[in-house]
């Protein structure tokens, strides 16, 4: 997706989507090797954990102060969207990899998810950029990157601490997940080629 002033904010989480679908359909293309699929449902558990933080510390304030009660009402319901994702992905987390009962859950998750992301850019950023205009885009959009960068590698599961405490966790995170398996480098290039 072409990135412009005008629509750098609904570029920067676009593509964040796009990328959890891409992870999950590398989960679902690698049925029947439970390590590939282990390595990429930790890959999308860390994006949507990066993602969540992101919005909630920054896009979510942004939609309750120019959007008033809709921008409340808005923000509300994504929380509560980002909740059931949290709570779905912390089952996840104690679970085998490519069994039924994983994979369903999975599926329930990212069907959510769709959803929830479908609403985000056909409803809730267009109005946002509506009063945030070209300059406040660009500039939410450069500040929702940069927070990602910061943000725990697993989303925290009970708010309120899905923000605060959630940084404050993340040099414990970032260790444990350095022991976590990810997908290779060879395994993201193949998977990009096809």
């Amino acid at each position: 997706m072409s990135t412009t002033n005008k629509d750098a904010l609904m570029a920067a989480v676009a593509d964040d989507h796009q990328e959890m679908y891409e992870y999950y359909d590398q989960y679902v293309k690698n049925a029947g090797k439970p390590d590939a699929q282990q390595r990429w449902a930790n890959q999308l558990f860390w994006e949507i954990a990066r993602h969540a933080v992101g919005e909630e510390i920054v896009i979510y304030p942004l939609m309750e102060k120019h959007l008033g009660s809709k921008g409340l009402e808005l923000a509300d319901q994504d929380r509560e969207d980002h909740q059931f994702v949290k709570e779905n992905l912390y089952k996840l987390e104690g679970m085998s990899a490519g069994t039924p009962a994983y994979d369903q859950l999975l599926k329930t998750v990212m069907d959510h998810l769709h959803e929830h992301n479908d609403s985000e850019e056909q409803k809730d950023l267009p109005l946002l950029f509506e009063k945030l205009g070209a300059e406040g885009a660009a500039t939410a959009a450069a500040s929702f990157k940069r927070t990602k960068g910061f943000a725990p590698t697993r989303a925290p599961n009970k708010p309120p601490f899905e923000t605060l405490v959630g940084l404050m966790t993340a040099p414990i995170d970032k260790l444990r997940d350095a022991f976590a398996q990810f997908p290779t480098t060879e395994e993201k290039e193949a998977a990009a080629r096809n």
